[in-house]
C-alpha cells in the first residue's frame, strides 16, 4: 500500500499518549540483599548500580562523604589505584561514583559478557578500599586548588550562600566545602565513614540491560555470598536554621562585571502531594527554555543568557530556587522582574494554550526517559530509594495531564509568594 504523501499525518499531543513504566523484577540474594533488575534493550550492555546511604546527610565530619566517594577506587589491600583502573579499562568498562545529598551511587557500565570478570573487582572496591595516604594527600591538594579557583566565581559562591541561608550552615543540605574542612580530613575519618556507610547490609542493587536470570546469578555468586550485618543505622535528625535576614548581598570581586542571583525558599519533597503538580507550575514559571522567566528576562529584557528555576527534592526536605547571572548594572532590575513574574503567576491564570505547551513538554521529556533500559531503571531507582512505587509514577502522569489553570494559580499563590523567598546576590 502506497503512502498518501499529499495528506499530512495527524499530529497528536503528548497528553494523548499512554505512559507505562515497564515493571522491574525483584530478587533477593542468598544473604538477603535486594536486587532490582530489568531486561530491556537489544545491545549486550549492562549497568549495575549499588546505592548506599552515604551522602552528605550521613557524614559526621564536613567533606568526608565526597572524599570517600572520590577515593573509593584508589586502592585496596590487593591493588593500587592504577591497577584498579587498568582492570576496568582492559574490559572497556567504567566504574563511576556519585555522591549526593542522601545517597552515594556506585555504577558499573560494561558489556554483559564481561560482568562475571568485573563483579569481583567491584566487590573488592566496596569491601576492601584502604585509602592510601598518598592518594588522600593528592585529593586534598587538588580539591583545595579547585575550591580556590571556584571561589572567584560569583555563581559558585551564590550557590553556597543560598543553601546556607535556607537550611543553615550546620545542616547537611546547607553545609558547603571550606578549605579548613578539607585540610582537617584524615585517613581515619575516611575509613570510619567507609566502613559505616558503605556496609553492604545497607546496599540496594539495581541492574538493567539485555540481561536475564544468568546475570542475576552472577551477581548472587559474588554479592550474595558476602557476609552482611543486620544492624540498622539509627535515624539522624538536624535542626533547620533558616536565616532571618531574607536579602543578603555579597561583594566577592570588586572588579566583577556580573552578578549571580539566587532567589529560593524551602519546599516540600516528592512525598508531598503538592510536589507533582508543582512540577507543572515550576516548569511554566522557570523550568524550561520557553518559561515565563526566560521570555521576560532573556528574550524581552536581554539581561541574561539564561535563567531558570529548579525544585530540589531530598529525602528530608527540599528547595525551590531561581538561578541566573546578569550584568552588574542590571542586577536590581532583574531581581525586580523575577518578583514581578511571581506576582503574575499568583494573580493571573495561565492561558490554556500555554498550559498545554508545558504539559506536552513535560510528558515529551517523560517519553524520552522511558526509552532505553538505563533511563527506565533510573526512574525505578528514584522511586525505590524514596520508598515509592508504580502508583506514585502513575499519579504523577495523571496530574501532568489533567492539572487546570485554576489549580496552577492556587499552587502559585501557595509557593510563589515573593515574601517567602530568600535572596542572594553575589558580585
Amino acid at each position: 500500500m502506497l503512502l498518501d504523501r499529499k495528506t499530512a499525518p495527524k499530529i497528536h499531543d503528548a497528553i494523548e499518549f499512554d505512559f507505562i513504566l515497564p515493571p522491574v523484577n525483584t530478587y533477593k540474594l542468598d544473604n538477603g540483599l535486594p536486587l532490582y533488575w530489568l531486561r530491556a534493550g537489544v545491545q549486550d550492555v549492562v549497568e549495575v548500580d549499588w546505592a548506599f546511604p552515604a551522602g552528605q546527610w550521613y557524614e559526621q565530619k564536613q567533606g568526608v562523604a565526597q572524599a570517600v566517594g572520590n577515593l573509593l577506587k584508589n586502592g585496596t589491600s590487593k591493588r593500587t589505584a592504577q591497577q584498579i583502573n587498568e582492570a576496568f579499562e582492559f574490559y572497556g568498562a567504567t566504574l563511576k561514583v556519585r555522591v549526593g545529598d542522601d545517597h552515594a551511587i556506585v555504577s558499573l557500565y560494561c558489556l554483559t559478557k564481561h560482568l562475571p570478570h568485573l563483579l569481583p573487582i567491584v566487590h573488592e572496591v566496596l569491601t576492601d578500599s584502604v585509602f592510601p595516604q598518598e592518594e588522600i594527600d593528592i585529593y586534598k591538594q587538588n580539591t583545595i586548588q579547585r575550591l580556590l579557583v571556584n571561589l572567584r566565581e560569583c555563581e559558585f559562591v551564590a550557590n553556597q550562600k543560598i543553601d546556607a541561608l535556607l537550611f543553615g550552615e550546620s545542616h547537611p543540605y546547607g553545609r558547603y566545602t571550606r578549605q579548613d574542612s578539607i585540610e582537617a580530613l584524615t585517613r581515619e575519618d575516611l575509613s570510619e565513614f567507609y566502613k559505616r556507610s558503605y556496609n553492604l547490609s545497607g546496599a540496594k542493587i539495581f541492574m538493567a540491560g539485555n540481561i536475564g536470570e544468568q546475570e542475576t546469578k552472577w551477581v548472587n555468586e559474588i554479592f550474595g555470598a558476602a557476609e552482611i550485618s543486620q544492624t540498622v543505622a539509627g535515624e539522624l535528625s538536624f535542626v533547620l536554621q533558616t536565616a532571618e535576614q531574607r536579602r543578603q548581598h555579597f561583594m566577592n570581586d570588586e572588579n566583577g562585571v556580573q552578578g549571580a542571583i539566587r532567589i529560593g525558599r524551602l519546599y516540600p519533597n516528592r512525598h508531598h502531594p503538592d510536589f507533582a503538580p508543582m512540577v507543572v507550575v515550576n516548569t511554566l514559571f522557570g523550568g524550561y527554555f520557553g518559561s515565563r522567566l526566560m521570555s521576560n528576562i532573556r528574550e524581552d529584557k536581554g539581561f541574561t543568557y539564561g535563567i531558570y528555576s529548579s525544585a530540589s527534592s531530598m529525602m528530608h526536605g527540599g528547595s525551590l530556587t531561581v538561578h541566573t547571572e546578569v550584568g552588574r548594572g542590571v542586577i536590581e532590575e532583574a531581581v525586580k522582574e523575577i518578583y514581578h513574574e511571581m506576582d503574575i503567576m499568583c494573580n493571573e491564570r495561565a492561558g490554556e494554550d500555554e498550559l498545554l505547551l508545558v504539559k506536552n513538554y513535560l510528558l515529551g521529556n517523560l517519553l524520552g526517559d522511558l526509552d532505553g533500559p538505563f533511563h527506565i531503571m533510573q526512574r525505578w531507582r528514584t522511586l525505590i530509594l524514596n520508598g515509592l512505587d508504580i502508583n506514585h509514577f502513575n499519579r504523577n502522569v495523571e496530574i501532568y495531564k489533567s492539572i487546570t489553570a485554576a489549580e496552577v494559580q492556587t499552587l502559585a499563590q501557595k509557593y510563589l509568594d515573593k515574601n517567602s523567598f530568600h535572596e542572594v546576590v553575589v558580585i
